[in-house]
C-alpha cells in the first residue's frame, strides 16, 4: 500500500508533490536545462515525482541552474528571465505552498501584486482613490529590482517569518543555483531572485514587505501607498511632504542595498500648488492617473480620473501589427476564432474602468480587418467597407470588439 503521506528527514509528503505537480502543470511553461518536457513528463510521471519527492523529504535535492531566456521590455531593451527546470518548479511550488500560508496574512493591505484574490484593477482603483485627497504622487521604479535583492538580507527575511529549516535550506539553494546564459555558459548567482521561477514573487514580496511596506507602516503611516511587486506610488499632500519623502525613500532604499531609477523615479502634481514644474499624471499598472475636467452645477472642477495609458494603448497597436491579419488566408471566420481570445484579454484588462478610451484601437483594428478583405478578396476599399459591414449585419458578434466598435 503506498502511503501518500510518508515523510522521511524533512515534512514533505507525496500529496504535497502532487499537489504542486497539478498547480505548476496548469501554467504550463517550457523545459529549463535539463529538456525535460511536459510530454515526457506526464509519461513518466510515478517516476519522476517519486524520485524528487524522495530527494526533498531526505533533504538530498538540489536545484539545477536556471536556464536564461531574453525577452523584449515594452520600454525597450531586453528582460532577463531564469526558467527553472520543471521539477524545479514543481519543488519551489511545495515550498511555496507552504511559506505562502506563513507570510501571507502578514503582507500590508495596500499590496496586490502576486497575492491570492489580490489583482491589478484594485491596485489602480486604489491609487485612483488616493489621489482625491491627495495633490501629488511619488511614482518609484526599483532599479533592477529582481536581479539586486541582496542574498543576505533576503535570507534575514525568510528566516525572522518562517522557523521551518527545510524550506530555509530549499530557498538558499534555488538563491545560489546560477543561471546558464544564452551563449552556454555558468554564471554563479551573487544577488537577485530571477524571474521566472516560481517562488521568486513571493521571495521578492516578501522582501519588500520588510524594505517598504512595514518601514511605511511604522515611519510614515499617514502618506498612503500601492505596491504591485516593484511598482510602487505614494501619496503626499503637498510638495514639499512629496521632496522630503523621495528623500528618505531613496536613503531607505540605498539601505537595503536597492537603488532607486534616477529617471523613472518622480513627483507628479496631480492638482495641488508647486513651485517647480512637474508631470501631471502617472503612469501605473497599463493605466494613467490624471485630473480630468467635470462639470458640475455649473462649475468645472478637475478630478483625478483613470485612463488607458498611451504606452498601452501603442503596445496594443503594435501587436495587431504582429499578427499580420492581412497576410492571412483564412476566412473571416477563422481569424475570428484566431484572434477573439487576443481581444477578449484585451477587453477584460483594459475595459474595467473606461470603455471609450481604447476606440481609436479598435478603429485600426478595423482597419487591418479592412485590409485583408482587400487582399483576399480583390476588392476597393468601398466594396472592402461594405463586406465588413455586411459581415457585421449578418454577424455582430463575429469579432469581440465589434460590440463597441462596428465596422
Amino acid at each position: 500500500m503506498i502511503d501518500y503521506y510518508e515523510t522521511k528527514s524533512q515534512p514533505i509528503t507525496k500529496v504535497m508533490v502532487w499537489q504542486a505537480f497539478k498547480e505548476v502543470k496548469a501554467n504550463k511553461g517550457s523545459a529549463g536545462i535539463d529538456k525535460m518536457d511536459w510530454e515526457y513528463l506526464e509519461e513518466n510521471k510515478k517516476t519522476e515525482l517519486y524520485k524528487l519527492w524522495n530527494r526533498l523529504t531526505s533533504g538530498s535535492y538540489y536545484p539545477n541552474a536556471v536556464k536564461q531566456v531574453g525577452i523584449p521590455k515594452k520600454d525597450g531593451g531586453i528582460r532577463k528571465l531564469g526558467i527553472p527546470t520543471i521539477l524545479d518548479r514543481i519543488a519551489q511550488q511545495v515550498v511555496k505552498r507552504h511559506l505562502e500560508r506563513i507570510v501571507e496574512p502578514l503582507f500590508h493591505e495596500s499590496s496586490f501584486g502576486y497575492r491570492p484574490n489580490r489583482n491589478c484593477h484594485q491596485a489602480v482603483k486604489q491609487a485612483n482613490v488616493n489621489s482625491f485627497n491627495h495633490d501629488f504622487a511619488i511614482d518609484l521604479d526599483i532599479k533592477g529590482f529582481f536581479d539586486n535583492i541582496d542574498h543576505e538580507l533576503l535570507m534575514k527575511t525568510v528566516t525572522h517569518y518562517c522557523k521551518d529549516k527545510w524550506v530555509i535550506m530549499y530557498v538558499e539553494r534555488w538563491l545560489k543555483s546560477g543561471v546558464v546564459q544564452q551563449d552556454g555558459s555558468f554564471v554563479p548567482t551573487l544577488s537577485g531572485t530571477p524571474q521566472g521561477g516560481v517562488i521568486s514573487p513571493l521571495l521578492a514580496n516578501l522582501f519588500l514587505h520588510v524594505v517598504f511596506d512595514k518601514w511605511m507602516e511604522k515611519q510614515h503611516p499617514t502618506k498612503p501607498f500601492e505596491r504591485y511587486a516593484d511598482d510602487i506610488v505614494v501619496h503626499c499632500k503637498t510638495e514639499k511632504q512629496a521632496l522630503y519623502m523621495l528623500h528618505l525613500i531613496n536613503k531607505r532604499m540605498e539601505s537595503c542595498k536597492l537603488v532607486l531609477h534616477s529617471e523613472k523615479s518622480k513627483i507628479v502634481n496631480l492638482r495641488g500648488i508647486s513651485l517647480k514644474k512637474y508631470p501631471k499624471g502617472f503612469d501605473f499598472l497599463g493605466f494613467t492617473i490624471r485630473p480630468s475636467s467635470i462639470k458640475s452645477k455649473g462649475k468645472v472642477k478637475s478630478i483625478p480620473s483613470i485612463f488607458i495609458s498611451q504606452k498601452s494603448k501603442n503596445n496594443l497597436m503594435e501587436k495587431f501589427k504582429t499578427l499580420k491579419i492581412h497576410k492571412k488566408r483564412k476566412t473571416i471566420e477563422e481569424i475570428a476564432k484566431e484572434i477573439n481570445p487576443v481581444l477578449r484579454g484585451i477587453i477584460n484588462y483594459y475595459h474595467k474602468f473606461r470603455k471609450s478610451d481604447i476606440r481609436n484601437v479598435w478603429r485600426q483594428l478595423n482597419e487591418r480587418l479592412l485590409k485583408w478583405v482587400k487582399w483576399e478578396k480583390g476588392l476597393y476599399k468601398k466594396a472592402s467597407v461594405r463586406y465588413l459591414k455586411t459581415k457585421h449585419k449578418e454577424k455582430p458578434n463575429l469579432f469581440l470588439h465589434w460590440i463597441l466598435v462596428h465596422p
